[in-house]
């Protein structure tokens, strides 16, 4: 069962929590992205415990970025956030 299948306070409080630890791990490594022109920006944490990012500039089209998504920041992630089940890239902008 999700950790974040209903909506209630409780569970939303804890959806906030693990993105607060998600986005410290995101800062942690953005020194090494932007020290190759690239970057990535939190998207969501969708409720199966999957942690959606955008990866950003060089970072959109490099050979590593794979790589930098799961050795990265995917291991960084499920370090203080257990209950992350993966982190996964998406590529569409997202639309108000």
């Amino acid at each position: 069962m999700s950790p974040f299948r209903t909506k209630n306070k409780a569970d939303l409080m804890d959806k906030q929590s693990i993105e607060v630890k998600v986005l410290g791990a995101m800062e942690q490594l953005r020194p090494f992205l932007h020290a190759d022109g690239g970057d990535m920006e939190f998207v969501e944490i969708k409720d199966d415990g999957t942690v959606l990012v955008r990866l950003l500039g060089a970072c959109s089209d490099c050979s590593m970025s794979l790589m930098t998504l799961k050795a990265g920041l995917e291991e960084a992630v499920k370090k203080v956030a257990p209950e992350v089940k993966a982190v996964i890239a998406v590529d569409q902008p997202i639309t108000p």
